[in-house]
C-alpha cells in the first residue's frame, strides 16, 4: 500500500500545527490542570488540535487526539488518526527542548505512517511503512547493536521513572540510560537511529505512542509490549500498559533478559 497522500498530509499538518504554536514562548506560557486527569495544557495544545483535526481526516476516517473529546465512532472505522498536539506539555511549559507534535495514522489498527515534529531542535522526523524514514530530508533507520557481543545499548528513558529509581534495575546491564522528555519525541529518535531504544513499564496513552510506533515500524524496528506481544491500538480505553521500542537484536535482547 502507498501512504504517498497520507505523508504529505502529515508534513502539512505538522508544520500548520508548528505554526499554531509558534506565538506561544515555550518557558513562558500560561497554562492550567485538566480535571479529569491533573495533567497541564495550555492554550497552544489546543490551537495545534485545531489546525491538526481540519487537515488530517476525510470522510470516513476516525479521530483520537489528546485534546479532543474521544468520538468512539472511530472505533467501527479502519483509518484512524492519532495525535498528540504537543506531547511533553510539561517539557514545553518549563522550555525544555524535548517536546513536540505527533501524527500517527492507523490502518486496522496497526500504525502504519507518522509523523514527529520538534520545533525547539528542528527536527522533522517522517515516514511509513513500505516508504522508511527520513530525519531532516535525510533516510534514517534503527540501530542494531552486537548485543550479543557486548555493544552497550543506548536508552531514552523518561525523567520522572529515573527519579522513581524506575531504572536502577538496569545498573548491572550494559545498558547506557539517557533521560528526556515526550515519549514521542523518543520514539522518534529511535526510529531516526539517534537513540538504540526507548521501553516503559508503565501505562502510556496511544495518542503518545502511535506516531513513534509507526515511525519505528517504518524504519525497520519493532514496537511491542515487554512479553513480545502486539495487541492492536484503536482500543475503547486507548491504553498500551507498557512498551519496547527498538531495532530487532535490540527488542529480543530486552524481552528475554532485561524485562522479564
Amino acid at each position: 500500500m502507498t501512504h504517498t497522500d497520507d505523508l504529505r498530509r502529515i508534513r502539512e499538518g505538522l508544520l500548520a500545527a508548528a505554526d499554531a504554536v509558534a506565538p506561544f514562548v515555550p518557558g513562558d506560557v500560561e497554562y492550567r490542570k485538566k480535571a479529569e486527569r491533573n495533567d497541564p495544557v495550555t492554550a497552544a495544545d489546543e490551537a495545534a488540535d485545531v489546525v491538526l483535526r481540519e487537515i488530517l481526516p476525510q470522510t470516513g476516517e476516525g479521530w483520537l487526539s489528546e485534546e479532543s473529546v474521544d468520538d468512539k465512532s472511530r472505533l467501527t472505522c479502519e483509518r484512524v488518526w492519532v495525535v498528540d498536539p504537543i506531547d511533553g506539555t510539561r517539557e514545553f511549559i518549563e522550555g525544555i527542548p524535548e517536546w513536540c507534535i505527533s501524527i500517527g495514522l492507523l490502518d486496522g489498527g496497526e500504525p502504519v505512517a507518522g509523523g514527529i515534529l520538534n520545533p525547539a531542535t528542528d527536527e522533522l522526523i517522517l515516514g511509513a511503512v513500505g516508504h522508511g524514514v527520513t530525519y531532516n530530508g535525510e533516510p534514517a533507520r534503527v540501530t542494531e547493536p552486537d548485543v550479543g557481543g557486548g555493544a552497550a545499548v543506548t536508552v531514552l528513558a523518561s525523567r520522572s521513572e529515573i527519579r522513581r529509581g524506575e531504572w536502577t534495575r538496569f545498573e548491572n546491564d550494559p545498558i547506557e540510560v539517557q533521560a528526556c522528555g515526550s515519549v514521542a519525541y523518543k520514539l522518534g529518535l529511535v526510529a531516526a537511529g539517534k537513540a538504540d531504544a526507548t521501553w516503559t513499564l508503565v501505562g502510556k496513552s496511544e495518542w503518545d505512542i502511535a506516531g513513534g510506533a509507526a515511525l519505528v515500524r517504518a524504519a525497520g524496528g519493532v514496537v511491542s509490549l515487554r512479553d513480545g506481544s502486539m495487541p492492536a491500538f484503536n482500543q475503547p480505553e486507548p491504553v498500551y500498559p507498557n512498551f519496547v521500542a527498538s531495532g530487532r537484536t535490540v527488542s529480543a535482547a530486552a524481552i528475554a533478559r532485561w524485562l522479564v
